[in-house]
């Protein structure tokens, strides 16, 4: 027998919380089988947990002494233990497995949440014990059910969580061993690299990823939400929504839908939101020599924020997990809510502890694959990473109902306050001739600029085709020029013409009136004076010529029209 995930990053890695871990420094059958039928019994739907012999413990922690046990022992260990299954009623069969650290071997006791719950086990295992009785897991600590306890187990026995449970559309050729190894590979398990050449009912068997008789095994539901290439075929909807929505009015938004493995899905997403939508900032101090540098959104909040609504969604309920990023703040939705358990002021004040998981096998394999952290624990570090960031603190909200929940992330009030100083337009639909005056009035402050530096200084996410038209336009009349004759150089940069004639053209609005390539105003042929916008000291000249002016890099030049 063997169990998925490696003994040693158990104990090194602290990869399963403390409540979900029993350590004994020795074989201690008695004990050992209370605390196999707590897990069991998981009454709080954590997904079950180990039993860890060879391994002394302080306050339910490895105390850094591995005793281990005699390896010549393992064999009669797991004769004894299939002895203590069969006292368990319903009966309940665990998986174990050895590992070698320091030299020493240590016997692991895989039990996981159980299926036929609640269980129960005699109190003591004399011959002359006949009494038999609940057990649970409360922290760190196997006790026994008080009657309170006992009813609420029957009463969570009614319901089998979701992603434990068969289904039925689908079957083992629906698991692709490929994801399976993947997964083996990532937590070091003694059976990667074998499964290619093991039938496939027997490794599903051994990952408790199937349910049923032989003659009708089915794929459990977490099964086919991490091993199979299109969950959404068994769960509608079982995908990420992404809309980067700069505008209120929709406009330029962007929508992608990210599917497949629940895994990939987390890290695709935080992939796109990376590439897509965080920038940073160095931020200079006057009371120390190094500078800080901070991000609109911490990637560390958004991790937790996605890998949390995936947790924790409803795959019953066929609502994808949304992600809405406007020009001030992200927020990621899940439905349903959160449990009642967890009150509005508790929302307020960031405080989720919540007692019971609706998803108690995808929390395992989140977990497993590094997206998800011990119970409880999302929170808290979602919180630390906007608070290090400088960021306000995350918002939750949700309806009496409890029919959504929603993490609102705020952008960092410098991004804010650096949109506004560059008049960020984003959000506005530019004309044409908006257009060229903005590039102008850049191109007079700035000086040499690439591609790339004009458009984010403008707001861009990436230079649109409106933008290359008008720039492709200034550079035919003489107005712009490259700084390099090789125009598909990764060094080309756009720059005014320092001094030429300029060419006066129509106004595109179809009317009469004229403009510089660089004015900001219009000039009706009936005027008798215009002023060309340099954003520097003024001068005075004047032209008798309509068709062409004479432009001095770095004044306003007053042109004086004669009739």
């Amino acid at each position: 027998m063997t169990i998925p995930i490696d003994v040693g990053r158990l104990i090194v890695e602290r990869t399963i919380e403390s409540e979900r871990i029993e350590y004994k420094k020795g074989w201690n059958p008695e004990s050992i089988l209370h605390t196999m039928c707590a897990f069991a019994n998981d009454i709080d739907n954590l997904g079950g947990g180990y039993i860890i012999v060879g391994m002394e413990e302080v306050d339910g922690m490895p105390g850094g002494t591995i005793v281990g046990v005699d390896p010549a022992a393992v064999d009669g260990y797991n004769k004894e233990l299939l002895n203590l299954c069969n006292k368990v009623e319903p009966r309940y069969l665990a998986e174990t497995d050895t590992a070698v650290i320091d030299g020493k071997t240590l016997f692991a006791i895989w039990v996981s949440g159980g299926n036929d719950r609640p269980y129960k086990c005699p109190t003591g295992l004399s011959s002359r014990n006949e009494s038999k009785a609940y057990y649970i897991r409360k922290m760190s600590s196997t006790v026994r059910a008080n009657p309170s306890e006992e009813r609420e187990l029957f009463n969570i026995s009614e319901v089998v969580p979701f992603d434990d449970r068969p289904n039925r559309s689908a079957t083992l050729s629906s698991l692709r061993v490929a994801l399976i190894e993947e997964y083996l590979s990532m937590v070091h398990s003694t059976l990667a690299g074998k499964v290619f050449s093991m039938p496939i009912e027997e490794v599903a068997r051994k990952l408790h990823l199937v349910s049923g008789p032989s003659e009708d095994l089915r794929p459990i539901n977490v099964a086919l939400m991490f091993f199979n290439d299109h969950p959404e075929d068994y769960f509608r909807n079982a995908h990420i929504e992404v809309v980067l929505k700069p505008d209120p009015t929709g406009i330029n938004m962007v929508e992608r839908t990210f599917s497949g493995p629940l895994n990939r899905q987390i890290v695709d997403v935080v992939s796109y939101i990376r590439n897509n939508v965080l920038e940073e900032m160095v931020v200079k101090r006057s009371d120390r020599a190094e500078a800080d540098r901070i991000s609109n959104y911490p990637i560390g909040a958004i991790e937790e924020a996605v890998s949390n609504a995936v947790y924790h969604k409803s795959y019953q309920i066929p609502e994808p997990v949304t992600i809405v990023v406007t020009s001030d703040r992200l927020e990621i939705t899940s439905i349903p809510g959160p449990d009642s358990g967890i009150t509005d002021e508790d929302l307020r004040n960031l405080r989720m502890v919540g007692k019971r998981y609706r998803n108690r096998r995808i929390g395992d394999y989140l977990k497993e694959f590094g997206l998800a952290e011990a119970r409880n624990t999302g929170v808290p570090l979602m919180v630390e990473s906007m608070v290090s960031n400088g960021s306000d603190l995350p918002v939750f909200r949700t309806d009496p109902e409890r029919s959504y929940f929603t993490v609102v992330l705020h952008k960092h009030s410098a991004f804010i306050q650096r949109a506004v100083m560059k008049g960020d337009r984003v959000t506005v639909r530019r004309t044409r001739q908006e257009i060229i005056d903005e590039v102008m009035a850049l191109f007079s402050t700035n000086g040499e600029m690439s591609m790339r530096d004009l458009s984010d200084s403008m707001g861009y996410k990436s230079p649109p085709t409106s933008l290359k038209a008008v720039v492709s336009m200034l550079i035919s009349d003489g107005t712009l020029e490259y700084t390099r004759k090789e125009r598909a150089s990764p060094y080309q940069r756009i720059r005014m013409v320092r001094r030429g004639r300029l060419r006066l053209r129509p106004v595109l609005d179809g009317s009469s009136s004229y403009i510089a390539p660089m004015s900001s105003g219009n000039m009706p042929m009936s005027a008798s004076s215009m002023t060309i916008m340099l954003l520097a000291p003024s001068y005075g000249g004047t032209v008798s010529r309509l068709d062409s002016i004479l432009v001095d890099d770095g004044v306003t030049l007053t042109i004086s029209l004669s009739s």
